[in-house]
């Protein structure tokens, strides 16, 4: 070894007692914090046998007001499957007694209704129609509803074209609006999106109430007549029937209805004066006059030029009734409540004179609570498109001879 082996060795040992007193208090260092480590999962541990407990307990606590609250529900939906169908029962029991015990027929003596003076006007009145068709059906009951959607606001009309041969579907939403959607088919109509689909035709007037009817690719529609609306004077009360071509979009007919003092027919229906129909037989107007403010009043037109060929007083009350179709020559009018509850035909007015009001049904519409704005009759299909508050339903019927009993 050299001369300096012995100083480096001196350096060495000198230099040992710090590194271990510094090691030494890391050590200890250490075991404090594992020992703090070790009370917190300690207390963890404490906590978490703690909570465990007590979800035990609540698991406990609940189990048995669950049980309970399972019986209850059961019982309550066995209660009401039970009132459910002792409901139905009651409903079936009454239509039944209704059948064999129908109301009387809506005919009072009264000079207007048998062959009293007329108000002036085209055609003949009360005069037993002639059919021009060999239709002899008549409602027997109405089957089923379909509810489609909700469209538009509480009145308005929906419907398609009987005559038509396509399937196109035209919503008038409204009282007094200028403004058709016709929809490409139903399919289209049903969408949630409906209105993009749906093609806009504007009439250069606008409609009154719901009376409006789509006949033959023509729009048939009531209008107030220019001049001083509801200022008196001779065209007070008066309205103006338009017949309106919706593939040229152009108006080709026009014709003042000839009735004075037209009042609304329906007395739920204030906003409708004149109230169009078609039918197997053409073309059909129902309506009222303050000549008889009690009963409504129908009247067969000539769908080309607009002209009355026939008018009758029938016994059918305005009160009560919110909407009204015809079928075969036969005027049904429909019934209900202020608030609304659930509509009936109440009174049926055969022009032609084959079915008496002994062998007309007066059937109730399926079970819904609403108020029809408007009904329309597609003979082709045997349905009713009808506007509920704004839904649009249909309602599917069922045909009879007139000649069978009820």
């Amino acid at each position: 070894m050299g001369p300096s082996t012995p100083l480096l060795i001196f350096f060495l040992l000198s230099w040992s007692g710090p590194l271990q007193g510094q090691q030494h208090h890391l050590v200890e260092y250490m075991e404090r914090r594992l020992a703090a480590l070790e009370e917190r999962l300690a207390q963890c541990q404490d906590q978490s046998s703690r909570h465990a407990a007590e979800l035990r307990d609540f698991k406990n606590k609940m189990l048995p007001l669950l049980e309970v609250a399972e019986k209850e529900r059961e019982a309550l939906r066995t209660e009401a499957d039970t009132i459910s169908g002792r409901v139905d029962r009651l409903e079936r029991e009454v239509d039944y007694l209704e059948t064999q015990n129908p109301a009387l027929p809506c005919v009072e003596f009264d000079e207007k209704v048998t062959g009293g003076p007329g108000t002036k006007g085209k055609g003949r009145r009360n005069e037993k129609y002639d059919m021009v068709t060999d239709c002899g059906y008549t409602i027997s009951q109405v089957r089923s509803m379909k509810i489609l959607k909700r469209f538009g606001g509480p009145a308005g009309l929906w419907t398609k074209d009987p005559l038509g041969q396509t399937e196109k579907i035209y919503v008038l939403d409204g009282t007094q609006n200028d403004t058709a959607f016709v929809f490409p088919r139903l399919r289209d109509f049903t969408l949630a999106m409906a209105a993009r689909k749906a093609s806009r035709v504007r009439v250069p007037f606008p409609w009154v109430g719901t009376g409006q009817l789509v006949y033959g690719g023509f729009l048939y529609f009531a209008r107030r007549p220019p001049g001083r609306p509801g200022g008196g004077g001779e065209l007070e009360n008066t309205l103006q029937l338009i017949k309106f071509h919706l593939a040229n979009r152009t108006v080709v007919d026009s014709s003042v209805f000839p009735a004075e003092g037209l009042i609304p027919p329906y007395g739920l229906t204030a906003d409708t004066y004149i109230d169009l129909a078609a039918d197997e037989e053409g073309l059909w107007a129902v309506y009222a006059t303050r000549e008889d403010d009690r009963h409504l009043c129908l009247a067969k037109l000539d769908p080309q030029t607009l002209d009355t060929e026939q008018q009758w007083d029938t016994p059918c009350p305005r009160e009560n009734a919110e909407a009204a179709f015809v079928i075969c020559g036969t005027l049904y009018v429909v019934y209900n409540t202020r608030p609304a509850s659930r509509a009936r035909i109440q009174c049926s007015f055969d022009a032609s004179g084959t079915l008496t009001p002994e062998r007309a049904a007066l059937p109730y519409f399926p079970r819904r609570y609403g108020a029809h704005a408007s009904l329309r009759y597609n003979p082709r299909e045997r349905q009713l498109y009808a506007w509920d508050d704004g839904y649009q339903i249909v309602y599917k019927l069922e045909m009879r001879k007139k000649e069978e009993e009820v």
